[in-house]
């Protein structure tokens, strides 16, 4: 395997004996990924590369916003992580860029970033820790990992705590309460939902949400109009890319005999606040329950 520019060096960076090994004579500096390796640093890690805007957002949660040297595209939380350089999208990374930012920690994503591109990262010696949380205990038990490595465990321990009592004490208040069918849209072409395994069908759940597509086999299911006409649900969730898909509510219009439409229970949840695994799915969360308990409320008073 041959590397010129950033890359080549990196192979000399190794030699001099200044890369972050994997093994580890600090235990406290060891944390197990979401790929099951155990990943150990020498000291806390000073220069950490973020591969996917949840694992930034993840990151400075941590406490360890100021040791991020690099980040991906749509990496614009918390708004101080703009301003840190960028080094490609998720899904294909400027490996020279990246390189030559010296990071001596790479947060990946286990199935949004390239596999080769990843590969070719721990061929260099690169310490790679592996991420993807899929339920609530797992969004904190991952700030608090990412806090061991970057040496910032008080910070990281307090926002994990926080975030697991709001998400309790929104079980606590909701999950009981009269079942709402509801569905989930978390893209419109082609139509997706999610499943009860998703972190975002548990969601649905801790708010006494009846998720009409729980039972779906693939995390992610996709689906055509005619299966929402079939489950008619009461309520409709819309999420996907951006800060407004108001559009995707008013195609269900063109269905009046639809319980939610009839009843107009159409509802949007920022997708940042929902559709990415950190500490803000607490905010998320909290306004998706807020949905679910107006449908109620609608439906006692009819």
């Amino acid at each position: 395997m041959q590397f010129g520019g950033a890359l080549g060096a990196a192979f000399l960076w190794l030699g001099s004996g200044i890369a972050t090994p994997l093994h580890a004579d600090n235990p406290s500096r060891c944390a197990v990924d979401d790929r099951g390796r155990e990943v150990c640093l020498h000291a806390s890690a000073n220069r950490i590369a973020t591969l996917s805007p949840g694992a930034t957002e993840l990151t400075y949660a941590a406490g360890a916003g100021d040791q991020v040297v690099a980040v991906v595209s749509y990496s614009d939380y918390p708004p101080e992580a703009k301003d840190v350089a960028s080094v490609g999208s998720h899904t294909r990374m400027d490996l020279e860029a990246l390189v030559g930012l010296a990071p001596d920690l790479v947060i990946g994503w286990v199935t949004g970033n390239p596999a080769e591109q990843m590969d070719t990262l721990e061929a260099l010696g690169m310490p790679v820790f592996y991420i993807e949380p899929r339920s609530v205990e797992a969004v904190a038990d991952t700030i608090e990992r990412l806090a061991r490595l970057a040496g910032t465990e008080p910070v990281g321990k307090q926002a994990a705590n926080e975030f697991r009592e709001g998400m309790a004490a929104l079980t606590a208040r909701y999950s009981e309460r009269d079942p709402v069918a509801t569905f989930y849209q978390v893209w419109d072409e082609p139509l997706m939902s999610v499943n009860d395994d998703h972190l975002i069908g548990q969601v649905v759940q801790l708010c006494g949400g009846d998720n009409v597509f729980g039972d779906q086999h693939r995390l992610v299911p996709r689906l055509d109009d005619e299966a929402v006409l079939a489950a008619n649900p009461d309520a409709i969730i819309a999420g996907g890319m951006g800060e407004e898909n108001r559009d995707w509510l008013t195609h269900w219009e063109q269905y009046p005999n639809l319980a939610a439409v009839d009843a107009g229970n159409l509802y949007f949840v920022p997708p940042s606040l929902i559709q990415r695994p950190t500490p803000r799915l607490l905010e998320g969360a909290q306004i998706l329950c807020e949905k679910l308990e107006h449908t109620r409320q609608k439906r006692r008073g009819s």
